[in-house]
Formats: structure tokens, sequence, C-alpha cells
């Protein structure tokens, strides 16, 4: 039997390859999900700085975009300023941006907080303890949380305008 050719082995392998990082693209890139107002899951953290837990529920009647991150992760770092910017537009309207650092270094999530000089709140996930109850698989991962603590929105990657425009704005008018 003949062996075959280290051409037809490469162009095999590079077409595996191939289909393979196909295959990851369109299970992490999958579009935006509106939930029909699934209540968000009961979850308690700790503030990243320190301190007794806080619960999701502390939140309740306001507008929570609700954003998993890490401070290892290149997405993230490029939709911080972006959610510093809305979080900056929508905290004037009972609502804010929390996040979530997860699985990381406390003092590498603190530098990247200053690095990106973010205001608003966040909690700490240091096992990873929540990931499951919200279906998290990637970072980043975004929920917006209406005012009854339901889940309006999500995004698995990175949030831009036009999904903050489309999904936060219409709940910050709802009384």
């Amino acid at each position: 039997m003949k062996r075959p050719s280290a051409v037809v082995v490469i162009v095999v392998a590079g077409v595996a390859g191939l289909i393979g990082l196909l295959a990851y693209g369109v299970a992490s890139e999958s579009p935006d999900t509106t939930v029909d107002g699934e209540p968000a899951p009961e979850v308690s953290l700790p503030p990243l700085e320190g301190g007794e837990e806080r619960s999701l529920a502390d939140w309740r009647g306001q507008v929570v975009v609700l954003n998993y991150w890490a401070s290892w992760c290149e997405p993230c770092r490029d939709e911080s300023p972006l959610l510093e910017r809305w979080h900056q537009k929508i905290s004037r309207q009972n609502a804010t941006v929390l996040g979530v650092d997860v699985l990381d270094v406390t003092s590498d999530a603190q530098d990247f907080i200053d690095r990106y000089e973010l205001t608003y709140p966040h909690l700490r996930d240091k096992d990873g303890s929540t990931l499951e109850e919200f279906g998290i698989v990637a970072y980043p991962e975004t929920f917006v949380i209406d005012r009854d603590g339901r889940i309006a929105a999500s995004r698995r990657g990175p949030v831009d305008e036009e999904f903050m425009r489309e999904n936060v704005t219409p709940l910050l008018r709802e009384n």
C-alpha cells in the first residue's frame, strides 16, 4: 500500500484545522439572545475589593448590565471603555453596569480596573461558582437585567454600541 505524500498530509491537516476553527467561531460568536423575561439567577458574591457579599437582588429596581470578565481576556479589554461610557450614561437613570471578575488574580483584576479607569461596581467570582447558573462558556458575556430582575437580553462575546442601544435604552424608558 502506498503511503500518502507529505503534501497530502499537510493539506488534510490544514483543512481539518480550518474546519475546527470555523466550528469554534460559530459556537463562540452566537448571536444576541433576547430572553423572554427569564428571572436572573440569584447569585451572591463579594466585592472585588473585599467586604460582605452582595446579591444581584441588591440592584433590583435598577436596570443592570451584568458583565462577566477576566483581566487576561483580550476582548474584555476591548469592551471596557464602552462599558464605562455606558455606565456614566445610565447611572443617572437608576441603572448600572456591574462587573463580575471570574477565575482571576485579585491584583491583576484591580490593575485592569485602574488601567481602564472603571468606576462601576465589581464583584469577584474567585472559583467560577456562578458560571453554570448563567450558562457562561467564554468571556466576556453580558446580561441585561430589567428592573424586575429578569434577563432581557444577553451577548456571548464583547458588547458594542448597537447591542447597548437596542437592549439597554428601551429598558431605561420603562418605569
